[in-house]
């Protein structure tokens, strides 16, 4: 055996704390600060809104953006559901703890220590009780090659998450469907997600995964097409006419209701066509780290 092969093959020990200190870092900085793909988009949208009165609202939201940075305070008053991808390596081992009670405790004193609002209840179709911490975080987790810890965080407010559909279509409806649902799903949501968006899309798989395609797809950077020349296609007929609804800014009209459209896709069964409508509204806050 080669030393470059017994190279790849040692365990890399990352520390649980290390962890915990990086989801901290991670759920602050999300929420005081909007990534520069997303203040891009904003500003193009900005620079291409034909409303008067939606140029003004941008404006507004690239002020408050700036503001929230500044001050560090958070950039909306939902502070979200902390949803958490993870990618582990293969050749990573996890010391001082296990990794998802980490990732919570990271939740936990990352919006306990700069005063984020806390959204989670435990018993939701009961008593509704506040767990007081944001705690549980949503978890996703995935073993990659390497030794590496890829964490990426999403701040999921209910306004967007709300506004999810999921069907599970006709094979014979095709792509002409998946476009009029996902265009359905946008103008039946309005307001309501406050728009500008980043329209999240899972094609395929199951029930659940075409609902983890379409939330993944998010964390992509904002208006970075997919690497399938036909999937991307896709998200530029969706986006063309999302943006002709006319819902615009916060709903008060214009030629911008989306940012971007982001369509993930993979293998389904030969009688059935899931798709996933998953948005993002324009306070799209996002980060990661690796580790």
């Amino acid at each position: 055996m080669s030393n470059e092969v017994v190279q790849q093959s040692k365990i890399r020990e990352i520390q649980a704390i290390q962890v915990t200190q990086a989801i901290i870092h991670l759920c602050q900085q999300a929420n005081f600060s909007l990534g520069k793909d997303v203040l891009a988009a904003i500003q193009k949208a900005q620079a291409e809104e034909k409303s008067p009165l939606g140029r003004d609202i941008l404006g507004q939201l690239l002020e408050n953006a700036a503001l929230a940075d500044r001050e560090q305070l958070p950039l909306c008053q939902d502070c979200g559901v902390t949803v958490v991808f993870l990618e582990i390596g293969q050749n990573v081992h996890i010391n001082g703890g296990d990794l998802h009670s980490a990732v919570q405790e990271g939740v936990r004193q990352g919006y306990a220590k700069t005063y984020l609002r806390k959204s989670m209840v435990a018993k939701p179709f009961s008593d509704r009780i506040n767990t007081t911490d944001n705690t549980p975080a949503i978890i996703h987790t995935e073993i990659v090659p390497g030794d590496r810890l890829k964490i990426t965080i999403m701040c999921k407010g209910a306004g967007s998450e709300n506004m999810s559909r999921f069907a599970i279509l006709k094979p014979s409806e095709g792509r002409q469907g998946v476009v009029d649902f996902v265009v359905k799903a946008v103008d039946e949501a309005g307001a309501n997600p406050c728009p500008p968006l980043v329209v999240g899309v899972g094609i395929g798989g199951t029930a659940e995964m075409a609902m983890l395609l379409a939330k993944k797809s998010l964390i992509r950077p904002v208006g970075s097409p997919n690497l399938d020349p036909e999937v991307a296609g896709l998200e530029q007929e969706i986006l063309e006419r999302v943006n002709a609804l006319g819902v615009g800014t916060q709903g008060l009209g214009g030629s911008i209701t989306a940012l971007a459209v982001h369509a993930e896709a993979m293998p389904a069964h030969i009688g059935s066509l899931p798709v996933a409508v998953n948005l993002q509204c324009h306070s799209h806050r996002h980060r990661e780290a690796i580790i």
